[in-house]
């Protein structure tokens, strides 16, 4: 290897120092070196051949030790840069282990990273696709689960804006849309009706002048069974059995209004919660629980109608409830656990997927309990 001292003449018979570092570089790294050497390259050779047989070389450029010491310092540094960067790897894998190929520790991504979903405004055309084969954690719960992208809680109740409607003034939609928001998160939502507690928030906007509807209610609430059951328009657990798991529930659905029948404004609501529960007393086993629910609600004209001024009329409501016991009327919700006995009789019902929100309730229906493809 061969190279031009400071006390050579530049004139620019010998290679430029730039040129020299460049082949260093590639004799350093295996690099193969030409098979036939230029002119200007033999030239500058035998150049320094003979003033090597002169004794006028500078021994910096013939001494090859010097040019092996210049090789472990570079590799040292290389080295060094290495370990750097390796001690900067461990530590952001042990902050985030998902970086990992293949994610070996089964972390997986933290739900928070998990990009939310648009708010619903139509049905969808077909079931959420399939996500990976995750199992529910505590600090995980939705692991596994197409709610992960969902809204939180209330976030997903999503009022649509008002306008007049029939003989209905924006204001009185709005005002429809806003107690039936309020029925929602109180029946499904409000941590106390979630512990089985009265859902007050939730009764206090229906109207008690409605016909049995109240006292429907209550007694279903006071002496469940098949024929008067809560779970009918609130999600209940038993604290004693279930609690749930951290303080998101998942919430997708939508919200639609049109003239009334009473003259007034009708609201549909179409909504599913994905509630993540444990057994109580500290087990560490997640799963989930599934609750759809539609209803149509109606504010009417108390001008017109002998009803109460904003409370809202039940014209109808429906629910599917997935990952539930089945014929069990104790007013609560059983989920299943793998490492528990099943609660009530063996599901003999169809096979349905619980987040599939692109059919109507009924649609396909047996009387039979069925069972979930997933939870």
């Amino acid at each position: 290897m061969v190279g031009r001292t400071p006390e050579e003449p530049g004139d620019g018979s010998s290679i430029s120092d730039e040129a020299l570092q460049a082949f260093l570089r590639d004799s350093e790294s295996g690099a193969a070196a030409p098979k036939e050497p230029s002119a200007r390259a033999r030239m500058v050779t035998e150049r320094l051949r003979q003033q090597d047989a002169r004794g006028e070389t500078p021994a910096a450029w013939r001494a090859t030790p010097d040019a092996a010491a210049r090789g472990p310092r570079r590799r040292k540094k290389i080295w060094s840069a290495l370990g750097v960067a390796a001690a900067i790897a461990v530590v952001v894998v042990a902050l985030k282990p998902s970086l990992l190929p293949g994610d070996p520790l089964g972390q997986g991504e933290p739900e928070a990273s998990a990009s939310p979903l648009p708010a619903e405004t139509a049905a969808p055309t077909g079931a959420p696709g399939q996500e990976p084969d995750q199992i529910p954690t505590l600090d995980r719960p939705f692991a596994g689960s197409p709610a992960l992208r969902w809204a939180d809680g209330e976030a997903g109740i999503v009022v649509p804006a008002a306008k007049a409607v029939g003989g209905a003034s924006k204001d009185r939609v709005a005002q429809a849309l806003q107690l039936t928001s309020k029925l929602l998160i109180g029946a499904n939502l409000d941590p106390k009706t979630l512990r089985g507690e009265r859902p007050t928030a939730a009764l206090s906007v229906l109207d008690p002048k409605q016909p049995g509807l109240l006292d429907d209610m209550n007694t279903s609430l006071r002496s469940p069974s098949e024929g008067d059951d809560p779970l009918k328009m609130f999600s209940r657990f038993d604290p004693d059995e279930i609690r749930i798991v951290g303080d998101v529930v998942k919430t997708r659905g939508r919200m639609t209004f049109e003239k009334g029948e009473f003259a007034g404004v009708r609201v549909h609501a179409d909504y599913t919660f994905v509630y993540p529960v444990a057994q109580a007393g500290g087990s560490n086993e997640v799963t989930r629980t599934i609750v759809r629910r539609v209803l149509d609600v109606e504010l009417s004209d108390p001008a017109h109608y002998n009803i109460t001024a904003g409370r809202l009329v039940v014209v109808k409501y429906d629910q599917e409830i997935g990952n539930s016991a089945c014929e069990v009327y104790d007013g609560f919700l059983h989920p299943h656990f793998k490492s528990a006995d099943p609660t009530g009789p063996e599901p003999t019902g169809p096979t349905t997927d619980p987040y599939d929100r692109s059919t109507d309730l009924g649609q396909d229906s047996s009387e039979d309990c069925g069972i979930v493809s997933r939870v």
